[in-house]
């Protein structure tokens, strides 16, 4: 029996514990009983400052709201008798005004105990303590004397505060001492030397004690130390100056800090190393301060108890010193006691489970009372650290204070049983939306509250119950967590808390996002000085998102500088500088998530300049030249450039010497004699050139004899009897010395003789005269200086002057190729008589007549030149069947020499050139009549001309070709049996005995077939596409050399204006076309034409053009059998802006008026033309025009339908007031409703309903009267006609 009671005791304190464990999460809501719960309090150790007030926390939460009391020192403490005490309404928490007061007085433990019906909470034990800066007790500091390589320790020995002064060693300037490996600071505040020099001699060593709360500054007596030299001590062996002895010990309690300490002394001055035996040091949490000399671990635990050695060095041994380390710990938590909430007769655990060394004692408190001091309890059972209340009953709610104590501290915990009897309720709040970004955890709160516990059941879009397992966990306080959230998760979720005593449900929603990405990063840019740096981060979110860009430099903020430029995805940095190098992020958040990239910028700029130059191992031709490089600022040097200066011949010019490698130092520099040198170094990277280091010293070079000659020596006459030998002087620095001077050399080439020679001074040249005309000599040109001469110079050949050629070539004879090259060989002359450089020789020729021209024609005369020793050539370009005259002169560099005798040859017939012209000057039905005029240049006997022609079908094909031939006397042709309305394509050639020229072509079309063709007229319009009114559309184009026209549609001149409606583009087209096209682009654009099919008209208005923009406008013709495409040239059309204000007509009087007269016109004409059409009269515009006749109008042909045509009296001048195009057809420049196109003087006529019945050819009086009977209303302007 008692094992199995045994047995179910253990089984309930593990069902206890977990449901301890399950409780441990809940919070009483605050409308609820419920016992006090301290929630804010004072630390155990209060050291106050005497300057300000005492303020003791102490809130708490409960139900009713708790009543507060203090205790000082173990009893009560009435706070209402101090008046200089005050407890704040509603909570505990009490300030004491110290002011005026000896403040020792409320030094103390004090405790805050806070209570209400169902129980009492107490603070720990507050212990209240004055911080204190006590003076320097008063002392006389003796002088140290000491030699020159001892140790010294001056003590500071502060007074004891609270809290402990920090300490600092400092001079009468309140700078600080140095400190180093030799001399450190002690952490007990004391002055170590490991050993002295005369350099520690000072009387101002003086030690500051500053204490914490009082801010205040404590100083010791100076101290005055002198270092003697006279016998200073010599190298020693490391020994330990603290801590004493071989070994130590140091304890430290867990958590704290371990502080340990070597100071060593030795000449030199020891190096300091630590290691722990048996172990690592722990390399997180350590660190090595005071140059080494201290070891410091934080956050110490027990596996840091051990020995550590410190081990002191230098080059005549080492020595070591062990300190063993023990670890306590004051008593720490492992688990703390924590509420319990239980329903009637339900058991619960409290459990206070604590550690420490030594292990600490535990005691229990009911409600502030030891538990054994409380009223005895059937239900409660302590078990050291364990306290079991069973079958609880309300009414029996309580604090329980749970104490565990050792030598170095203590833990106290509140922790109270609330007996409620409580259906659920969800805290959390209803209708609450999470969102997470895909693929991440997703946690969906129910938090809740009752008694007994409710069970949390989860179901999603209130249909699927969701069960504990992958994807899905329930934890115990309610929260459902799904692993990986997808989008799929997205949608409704609803908990359901449930108890004995109720139900409770709770709705909240999941939106899974799409995670924030940057798709393109930053990349490392390598930028120079002063140019820009573009980073780019582009991005892509969950568009449901606000996402935030933020762009961080060195993780920090970027500079506030105008320079950097932040865009939507990209960050720009303006005139880059040196300071803007760094790592640059751009991290894009969301409210859910971020991502983020970073790129390198790396600033380049030119070298520093180099620095330190140096001139050793000095000679007289050499020397060596040593320099500091600068920064090479991000771009490695790549070479040196040394220049120097002259300061002797040319003062202020640096001179390129030479370069070195960019690893190089140093360079041997070679020298000239006679210089005063000055050198510079510039580096150069990638970027260019540093700035030139700063001038070596002067070093100066003895003179010597010239190294070298003068250059570019020569020898030409300028006279027949004389010869300029010429040549570079040497410079300055070249002359190696003073008294420079030139020695000239020269002798007759290929003659026994001697050198003659002349000494020359600042000079360049030396003139012989006397000399035979173009005679090789020998020269040669040598320098000299007052220290000798100058390197043997070498010998080069000069003529003297030359003189006009004697003879002239004979034996002249022409050999005739073809009709346009011929070749003319002669006899050269010999080389004596040329007296001089034989260049070649030049033929002259001219043209004197054509052979079938009896006069003489003056042209110009031509002439080739055949450079060297020539015997023919060739003279191409020749005109055929014409009387060439030819002679020829020999040339040297003076002239021309005398003329050869004249000779004259004829060249052969060849083919013509194109006819003059080709035109069409009759038109009809059937026949077409051509003109055309001879050749300019027959270049022979003409002998006929060649006529094909080809029909053009409507999609410009081409049908077969017929050919005609003509005498050469006849200039026109009648072509019979053509197809009416057909255009032809014709093509004319010259012939001579060589036979046909090229060709000129002409496109002509016979007259339209106005008995089959009725014109298309749409309602209220003339007709859509008229026919043409005079003669078929055709031109020549003759250019002033009569060259052969090309084939296709051309252009002539191109107009353009601005109205309302648009751009009103005009323009002159010749020839036949399939396809023309008014293409226009926005000026300045790189957009693609925009074009519009114009076909059969010479004018064009564009619409929807943008007020205030300029456009490019022009038009370009393609025909299908052509694979050249023509345009007009363009013009530029500027569309005014739309203004601002505008005065509205509408609202003007005259305005009205006006509208109000033309409405009752046209009112009154509509009226009247109803009438008339009505009784079936007819207008008489015929009879008016009949008996008002143009003289100059010529009448219809009857027998073949055509117009006539105007006399050439007035030499066709066209109507007042118009253009007459190139191809006859008159152009309206005007509006659609001018009437000057159709006035009287034209040849043209209005019919009845006002339709222009003059465009067509045979029309009879029955077709006026069908065209009345149309449906269209009467215009304005028809009735006005009716009016004449």
């Amino acid at each position: 029996m008692d094992g199995s009671r045994k047995w179910l005791l253990g089984l309930g304190a593990v069902v206890l514990v977990f449901l301890s464990h399950m409780t441990s999460a809940l919070e009483v809501p605050l409308d609820l009983p419920q016992p006090p719960t301290i929630t804010q309090q004072s630390p155990k150790d209060y050291i106050f400052d005497p300057r300000e007030n005492i303020v003791l926390h102490c809130e708490a939460k409960g139900k009713p709201q708790p009543s507060f009391s203090w205790t000082r020192n173990g009893t009560h403490f009435d706070v209402e008798k101090d008046s200089k005490v005050l407890m704040k309404p509603g909570s505990g928490t009490l300030v004491i005004d110290i002011s005026g007061e000896k403040a020792e007085v409320y030094e103390g433990t004090y405790q805050c105990t806070a209570h209400n019906d169902h129980g009492t909470a107490i603070s720990n034990n507050i212990v209240i303590r004055q911080s204190r800066s006590p003076l320097w007790s008063k002392e006389r500091n003796e002088a140290v004397v000491v030699q020159k390589g001892v140790p010294l320790v001056l003590q500071c020995q502060p007074p004891a505060g609270l809290p402990p002064p920090v300490i600092i060693w400092m001079d009468n300037n309140f700078q600080r001492l140095p400190l180093d490996k030799r001399v450190s600071q002690a952490l007990n505040g004391d002055l170590y030397f490991s050993n002295v020099l005369p350099d520690d001699t000072r009387n101002d060593y003086i030690c500051y004690a500053r204490f914490h709360y009082t801010q205040t500054i404590q100083q010791k007596q100076p101290i005055s130390v002198t270092v003697l030299d006279s016998s200073p001590d010599g190298e020693r062996h490391p020994g330990f100056m603290l801590p004493l002895g071989a070994t130590s010990t140091k304890m430290v309690l867990r958590g704290e800090t371990l502080e340990l300490e070597c100071i060593a002394e030795g000449l030199p001055t020891p190096d300091i190393s630590w290691q722990k035996e048996g172990g690592e040091l722990p390399s997180g949490r350590m660190s090595l301060q005071n140059f080494k000399k201290t070891l410091r671990i934080s956050d110490v635990n027990e596996a840091d108890t051990g020995s550590y050695r410190c081990t002191a060095a230098n080059k005549l041994g080492s020595v070591y010193h062990d300190i063993k380390v023990t670890v306590k710990a004051a008593p720490f938590w492992v688990s703390a006691p924590r509420n319990l909430i239980l329903a009637p007769n339900e058991t619960g655990i409290l459990t206070c489970r604590v550690n420490g060394t030594p292990k600490p004692t535990i005691r229990w408190f009911v409600n502030g009372v030891p538990i054994e001091n409380a009223p005895e309890d059937h239900s409660r059972k302590v078990d050291e650290d364990t306290v079991i209340i069973s079958s609880v009953q309300s009414g029996s709610s309580a604090v329980y204070q749970c104490n565990a104590s050792n030598e170095f501290g203590y833990l106290m915990a509140n922790a109270f049983v609330n007996v409620l009897a409580e259906p659920p309720r969800v805290l959390t709040p209803p209708n609450r939306v999470y969102q997470v970004i895909s693929n991440n955890p997703a946690l969906l709160h129910c938090a809740s509250f009752g008694s007994p516990i409710p069970v949390i059941t989860w179901f999603k879009d209130s249909q699927i119950s969701i069960r504990n397992g992958d994807p899905f966990v329930i934890y115990e306080n309610g929260t459902l967590e799904i692993n990986v959230a997808q989008p799929l998760n997205s949608g409704k979720y609803t908990c359901i808390a449930t108890n004995n005593l109720g139900i409770k449900e709770n709705h909240v929603f999941l939106e899974v996002k799409e995670p924030t990405r940057i798709l393109r990063q930053p990349e490392y840019k390598v930028v120079q000085r002063g140019m820009s740096a573009l980073f780019e981060c582009k991005v892509k979110h969950d568009p449901s998102l606000i996402p935030t860009m933020t762009w961080l430099k060195d993780k920090g903020e970027l500079p506030d500088d105008e320079r950097f430029v932040v865009d939507t995805d990209s960050l720009t940095i303006k005139d880059v500088r040196g300071e803007d190098e760094g790592a640059y992020t751009c991290i894009m958040n969301t409210t859910l998530d971020q991502d983020s990239a970073s790129a390198m910028l790396t600033v380049v700029e030119k070298p520093d300049p180099p620095t330190d130059l140096e001139l050793t191992d000095q000679t007289e031709r050499s020397v060596q030249l040593t320099w500091t490089p600068g920064d090479e600022n991000n771009s490695p040097i790549k070479n040196f450039l040394i220049q120097y200066e002259d300061l002797l011949h040319q003062p202020g010019v640096w001179v390129n010497l030479t370069e070195a490698d960019g690893t190089s130092t140093t360079a041997r520099l070679q020298l000239s004699p006679h210089v005063y040198y000055s050198f510079r170094v510039l580096a150069q990277n990638d970027v260019g050139y540093s700035n030139p280091s700063a001038p070596s010293h002067e070093y100066r070079t003895s003179p010597a004899a010239p190294d070298e000659n003068p250059s570019n020596v020569h020898g030409a006459g300028t006279q027949p009897d004389n010869i300029v030998i010429s040549w570079t002087p040497l410079t300055g620095f070249q002359s190696n010395g003073q008294g420079l001077q030139y020695k000239v050399y020269w002798k007759q080439k290929d003659v026994d003789e001697d050198w003659s020679s002349q000494n020359v001074a600042n000079a360049s040249q030396f003139v012989l005269s006397g000399t035979q005309t173009y005679v090789p000599y020998e020269i040669k040109v040598q320098a000299f200086n007052h220290y000798g001469n100058g390197p043997d110079p070498g010998v080069v050949v000069g003529y003297s002057g030359e003189d006009f050629p004697l003879s002239a070539p004979e034996s002249v004879n022409i050999m005739v190729h073809n009709s346009t090259v011929a070749e003319v060989h002669w006899e050269p002359v010999s080389l004596s008589s040329v007296r001089g450089k034989l260049q070649g020789y030049t033929v002259y020729y001219r043209r004197e007549r054509g052979l079938h021209e009896t006069a003489e024609e003056a042209e110009q005369q031509q002439a080739l030149t055949f450079s060297g020793n020539r015997s023919e050539g060739r003279l191409p370009g020749l005109q055929p069947y014409s009387l060439y005259n030819v002679f020829i002169k020999v040339l040297n560099n003076k002239g021309e020499g005398p003329s050869s005798l004249s000779k004259t040859f004829e060249t052969p017939e060849g083919v013509p050139g194109p006819p003059t012209f080709l035109n069409v000057v009759d038109y009809s039905l059937d026949s077409l009549t051509l003109a055309w005029g001879p050749p300019a240049n027959n270049n022979g006997r003409l002998v006929g001309y060649t006529l094909s022609y080809q029909p053009v079908n409507s999609t410009s094909g081409l049908g077969p070709i017929k050919e005609m031939s003509f005498l050469a006397n006849e200039t026109s042709a009648v072509l019979g049996s053509l197809n009416s309305s057909m255009l032809y394509k014709f093509y004319l050639t010259a012939r001579t005995i060589k036979g046909p020229g090229p060709s000129i072509s002409e496109e002509a079309s016979t007259i339209l077939d106005t008995a089959r063709i009725q014109p298309t007229v749409g309602p209220g319009k003339g007709p859509t596409e008229p026919p043409l009114t005079t003669s078929p559309t055709t031109q020549s184009l003759h250019s002033p050399f009569h060259k052969a026209l090309p084939i296709g549609p051309l252009f002539g001149t191109i107009n353009a204006s601005v109205s309302e409606d648009g751009a009103l583009i005009s323009w002159e087209q010749f020839g036949h076309h399939k396809n023309v096209f008014v293409e226009y682009i926005v000026e300045n654009s790189k957009e693609e034409w925009k074009k519009e099919l114009v076909n059969g008209t010479h004018s064009h208005t564009i619409k929807g053009l943008k007020p205030g923009m300029s456009y490019r406008v022009r038009v370009v013709a393609k025909d299908p059998a052509e694979p050249t495409v023509h345009s007009t040239n363009e013009v530029v059309v500027t569309v005014p802006a739309v203004p601002n204000r505008q005065v509205d007509i509408a609202t003007q009087g005259w305005f009205i008026g006006l509208m109000c007269a033309i409405a009752l016109l046209i009112l009154v004409l509509l009226i009247v033309c109803f009438i008339k059409r009505n009784k079936g009269g007819k207008y008489p515009v015929k009879e008016k025009e009949d008996a008002h006749q143009d003289p100059e109008i010529q009448p219809m042909k009857e027998d073949d339908g055509t117009f006539g045509e105007y006399s050439d009296t007035e030499d066709h001048k066209p109507l007042k007031g118009s253009r007459t195009p190139s191809n006859g057809t008159v152009r309206r420049d005007e509006s659609d409703d001018s009437l000057v196109d159709y006035g009287e003087g034209g040849d043209g006529q209005f019919n009845e309903d006002g339709s222009f019945i003059g465009q067509y050819s045979g029309k009879k009086e029955k077709d006026t009267h069908e065209g009345n009977e149309s449906s269209e209303a009467p215009s304005p302007v028809n009735a006005m006609n009716s009016f004449v």
